[in-house]
């Protein structure tokens, strides 16, 4: 019997051209199955076969788990301090094992060993076609429509298969069996039976690749992608810039008649693009992705990463887009927070924005409207600035003499002193395990301190908008606040 399982095991391994281990990995896994159901328990078992004489040892193993809590099997699992007492330093992790009788495969035996040795075989095929497909490095995969998997779409190139998941296709597309499919390789999921080659249609990097291949220039590093963003079916943008003087990086990607960019939209079930020029300059770089509005003026706040873009009536529709879209896209392109609004909002916004400052000033540097007005025409706009700008900056002014200069950077000082003290103490308000929390800073404690937020709890019982009008921070650091409060509901 040992010699006929181990030229059964070579017979195998030539017809599959798959590895001997790999073969004697099943057998063993397939004899390890039919020992539990010998013994009829839930038993750890493994088997080891001398891969020289084909004889094979079984052994029953338990799990070393730290502690009670952690026990969930008592057949297949042991205490670190009873496992200790056999094996001093085992650790926890190891196993313990103990040699029991081998069972004999008899015929209902070999019946399901050899079952799980093709289930294994067949896997360790799959495993192999898998590992070869990716050694080729290819981003786009390229195949037929197969079937249907609960509502998923199995596409087939050769002998590997690719997972389209309905979210990840173009919306209104209809893909039948047998119809050509390009899609982009977002990765493998080993939990996924069957198909585990994970595609996309309608992510942003399937589109960058689309213009790799139509535009040789990029390939040639004459051209580089910075970024996309895509509304897919509908509309995209995506930004280039050139890497070479003499090529004009939107003429090069739109091609002769449009037709590189044609080839894009074709693929993608006619999603409109808009090629975008990148630029250092974030301010020129928003402009860019706002086309065909134009823009009559940006604010740049660096410290929110947000931009308030200016247009006129005419353009306001336009630079918004059909719901929102224009602008949606442009923000997720440059990755800034972009607010669009009329020459009207604009001065009203500055105009409060200048009658805080104003008042921040009088308030806490005990000043007169008169010295807040020179202030602010001189540019300063927090008690930050006023404290620690250079000195020459502010000698510079004319309307400041150096004993005036030197008063207001010490009441600045001092102000800021203050604030910070009472900052301190709208924190130690706040619960432990509020402040404990990954993503709050102690300036964000004071302010929902100020707001009546002292725990964890209050935090998490907050609406996304509620938390952005106490704080001031976006909507997606707020979502992304309030469910780190909300997690011990779910683990507790």
């Amino acid at each position: 019997m040992n010699r006929e399982m181990l030229m059964l095991v070579d017979a195998i391994s030539r017809e599959k051209s798959v590895d001997l281990d790999v073969v004697f990995d099943a057998v063993e896994a397939a004899l390890a199955s039919a020992s539990k159901k010998f013994h009829g328990a839930d038993w750890d078992i493994r088997v080891a076969i001398d891969r020289d004489t084909g004889e094979y040892e079984t052994f029953r193993r338990w799990h070393v788990v730290p502690n009670e809590a952690g026990l969930e099997n008592a057949d297949a699992e042991t205490l670190l301090f009873e496992a200790q007492e056999q094996i001093p330093d085992i650790e926890e992790g190891d196993y313990i094992e103990e040699p029991i009788e081998s069972v004999p495969i008899g015929r209902i035996g070999a019946m399901a060993a050899k079952q799980v040795i093709l289930q294994k075989i067949r896997d360790a095929e799959r495993e192999q076609l898998l590992n070869d497909f990716l050694s080729r490095g290819e981003k786009i995969f390229v195949g037929t429509v197969k079937r249907l998997d609960k509502g998923d779409i199995i596409v087939e190139s050769g002998r590997v298969e690719g997972r389209l998941k309905r979210s990840e296709m173009i919306p209104k597309e209809n893909l039948r069996t047998g119809d050509r499919v390009r899609a982009f390789i977002t990765g493998i999921d080993p939990t996924q039976r069957g198909a585990q080659i994970m595609l996309s249609r309608s992510s942003p990097a399937f589109m960058m690749e689309l213009f790799r291949q139509e535009v040789p220039e990029i390939e040639q590093g004459l051209l580089e992608i910075k970024s996309c963003a895509r509304d897919p079916g509908s509309r995209a943008k995506i930004a280039v810039v050139s890497r070479d003087r003499r090529v004009d990086p939107i003429g090069t990607c739109v091609g002769v008649r449009g037709s590189r960019v044609n080839g894009v939209t074709t693929e993608l079930a006619g999603e409109r693009v808009d090629i975008v020029l990148w630029s250092e300059d974030p301010a020129q770089f928003v402009i860019g992705a706002l086309a065909p509005a134009n823009v009559q003026s940006i604010v740049v706040d660096e410290e929110r990463h947000a931009m308030d873009v200016v247009v006129d009536e005419e353009n306001l529709a336009i630079a918004i887009g059909r719901g929102g879209q224009n602008v949606r896209l442009a923000s997720e392109l440059t990755g800034w927070r972009i607010n669009i609004m009329t020459a009207e909002e604009s001065q009203a916004k500055q105009s409060e924005e200048s009658d805080s400052v104003r008042k921040l000033f009088v308030d806490k540097l005990d000043v007169d409207e008169e010295v807040a007005e020179i202030l602010i025409a001189e540019g300063f706009t927090s008690l930050e600035e006023v404290a620690y700008v250079p000195l020459q900056e502010m000698l510079e002014i004319e309307s400041f003499d150096e004993d005036t200069v030197h008063e207001l950077r010490s009441r600045a000082k001092d102000a800021l002193l203050t604030m910070e003290i009472a900052r301190e103490q709208r924190v130690d308000q706040a619960s432990q395990n509020l402040r404990d929390l990954d993503g709050l800073t102690s300036e964000l404690i004071a302010r929902l301190s100020d707001n009546g937020i002292h725990t964890r709890d209050d935090l998490a019982d907050l609406a996304v908008d509620e938390l952005t009008e106490m704080t001031g921070i976006d909507d997606e650091q707020a979502k992304t606040l309030i469910m780190k409060a909300r997690e011990h509901w779910f683990t507790a």
